[in-house]
């Protein structure tokens, strides 16, 4: 007899419309059209497991999810790619399917993320809402600095929103560094996990030390306080991207 078959799928989406990842009760996310896709497609109920949360207006380039598919008679059923898509709103693209062993799990076999937040100085239309339109210029250098103080910690509840129901506020990240780009900065983050609102808390805090409003040195005295409001502001969503999710099997 058949077993179910479980499969990655590798997808990239438009946070714009959606309040997120995560299925809720009262707004449409991105999880929520990937299930009636996939029921529609597979003529059964599928519930996806995503590889972890983003926030309302956060976009991902590469996000993976995973779902089990009863089979139909003796074989289980292979998921197309292009029917999948053409049942999928613009805003969402299936970039890949793929089988995996039943134990495979989207969210607690990830061994990296990584992430980018984009900012830009020059009122430009094609950048609504996917970076964020700041006035002031900061600077790069010292952010690098402070950033670099970042990785010297593992606790950062500090720059974790408030009530999370998480066994630990620990994250190691392995780079954090600010850059400069055709269109303004940007700052690219990876760890082996995240916390909610981690980076956009991140990012408000050395966009504060790249005003001059605080040295960078200031970063420990935030992180060891572990207290939310000593850190920065949580930048607008719309210049988040989760850009990279690595596993040990693919």
């Amino acid at each position: 007899m058949a077993i179910n078959k479980r499969y990655f799928i590798e997808l990239s989406y438009d946070g714009t419309n959606y309040h997120g990842w995560q299925v809720q009760q009262n707004a449409v996310s991105v999880q929520e059209i990937l299930n009636k896709a996939l029921s529609t497609l597979l003529r059964q109920p599928i519930e996806t497991t995503g590889c972890g949360r983003t926030d309302t207006g956060v976009h991902a380039k590469e996000y993976f999810a995973h779902l089990d598919v009863e089979p139909i008679g003796d074989r289980p059923y292979e998921i197309d790619k292009r029917s999948f898509n053409s049942l999928l709103p613009y805003d969402i693209a299936i970039k890949n399917i793929i089988p995996v062993d039943p134990g495979a799990h989207a969210r607690f076999d990830a061994t990296l993320r990584s992430y980018e937040y984009h900012i830009h100085f020059d009122k430009n239309p094609f950048l609504n809402n996917y970076s964020w339109l700041t006035r002031d210029v900061p600077d790069l250098d010292l952010m690098n600095k402070a950033a670099a103080i970042v990785m010297e910690y593992t606790d950062f509840s500090c720059f974790s929103k408030s009530n999370t129901q998480v066994k630990t506020n620990n994250c190691k990240i392995a780079k954090a560094f600010w850059q400069q780009t055709e269109n303004g900065i940007v700052f690219k983050i990876s760890a082996d996990r995240f916390l909610r609102n981690m980076v956009r808390a991140i990012v408000g805090t050395l966009i504060m030390v790249g005003k001059g409003e605080i040295h960078p040195e200031s970063i420990r005295t935030i992180i060891a306080s572990k207290n939310r409001s000593n850190a920065g502001m949580s930048v607008p969503a719309c210049g988040l991207y989760l850009t990279e999710v690595k596993y040990p099997y693919l």
